[in-house]
This record gives C-alpha cells, structure tokens and sequence, in this order.
C-alpha cells in the first residue's frame, strides 16, 4: 500500500514539474500568441480524474478512485466569468478488507473565474460549482443501512486549473485540483472530504 501511495505521489509531482515546464516555455512565446486566439470561448473539457476520499468508519484512512469527467463553459461578458456544468464518474474496486467497491457520481454546476494575463497563452482559473452527488457499488448496495441516503446526496466542489492554449480550438488542460464535498451517511458524520486531481483536453467553439 505504501509503495503505491509513493508511486502515485511521483507521478502527481512529474505532471505538476511539466505543467510548470510548459507554463514558462509560454510566457516566454506569449507574443506570438494572436489576440483572436485568446478571445473567451465556450469550451468542452474532457479529462481523466484521480480522486482520494476519506474511508466509512471502521475502515482504512483512505482509498483512491479513477474516474473521468466532462465540463461545459460559457463565457459571461463582460469580465472573465463563466457558467460552468461539470459531470464526473470515479470507481474503486475494493475499499474495505471484505472488497467492497464504490461507484461516485456528481453533477454539479456554478461560476468559473478567468483573469486575464494579456497575450499569455496559460489561462488559469478558479471556481466553485454545487449540485448533488449519485453513490453504488457493494459498499451502498443495501445492507449497509449505515448509508440509506447512498442514491443521491449533496455535492459541491471548489478548486481551480491551468490551461496551455495551443490555438484557438484547443487546449491542454494541464492540472486541475479540487475539494470534493459529498454529505452521504456513514453512521459517523455523514462527511466526505475528497481531493480531485484532473488533466484532459479542452475544445473551443
């Protein structure tokens, strides 16, 4: 177990030096970057998602989850606002000593925050969404009664990214980091504090 948390923790920390990597080599280039392909766009992003999540009681620490997820923006003018959907699935196949596993859902939806760094094509940006989350698996399959509420439950995240533009229809999105809140039963506090890690790619329209 602990060779595997340090296998994910170096591969976490590789992506982050690229990302930092990339990052420079475009503010360095930032003014070849044509204003039009900078202009705010509604975009797509699709992307692959690392979660961590706290145990349910009597259980380990922790456990992780792999997963994906899907993001509409749209671009409130004036000012560097957007309305954001975000849709995401992330799956464990074994949580406890008896191998029980746990599908997570959410769907959520708020605003998005872009400030603007002139001609840079890095954008970064922070957000807070809210909706509701959607748990299945073994762990809520019924005779848990620990966890009753486990069809839906309230969700909200709040975190934020970096986006490398490569032209006006593409992007890598690069790192995105969020705190998951999910307030599904357990039989202790009813409290889920999940750390999201994301990275995929984003299409303008």
């Amino acid at each position: 177990m602990r060779i595997s948390i340090r296998v994910r923790s170096s591969l976490l920390l590789v992506l982050l030096v690229m990302a930092a990597f990339f990052a420079s080599r475009s503010v360095a280039n930032a003014q070849k970057a044509k204003p039009a392909d900078l202009q705010p766009r509604a975009e797509l992003a699709v992307q692959y998602n690392y979660e961590r999540s706290n145990a349910p009681p009597g259980g380990c620490t922790c456990f992780s989850l792999n997963g994906a997820s899907a993001s509409f923006a749209w671009p409130v003018k004036p000012g560097g606002f957007a309305l954001v959907g975000d849709v995401g699935v992330a799956h464990a196949g074994s949580i406890t000593s008896s191998g029980l596993s746990l599908t997570l859902s959410t769907f959520t939806a708020g605003t998005r925050y872009l400030p603007r760094l002139g001609a840079s094509k890095v954008q970064p940006f922070g957000q807070v969404l809210v909706g509701f989350a959607h748990s299945g698996g073994t762990l809520v399959s019924g005779t848990n009664t620990s966890v009753s509420n486990a069809g839906a439950a309230f969700a909200a995240t709040m975190g934020g990214g970096v986006d490398l533009r490569l032209n006006r229809r593409f992007s890598v999105r690069m790192v995105e980091a969020d705190y998951l809140l999910t307030t599904f039963k357990n039989g202790d506090n009813d409290h889920q504090n999940n750390l999201r890690l994301s990275a995929g790619a984003v299409f303008h329209f």
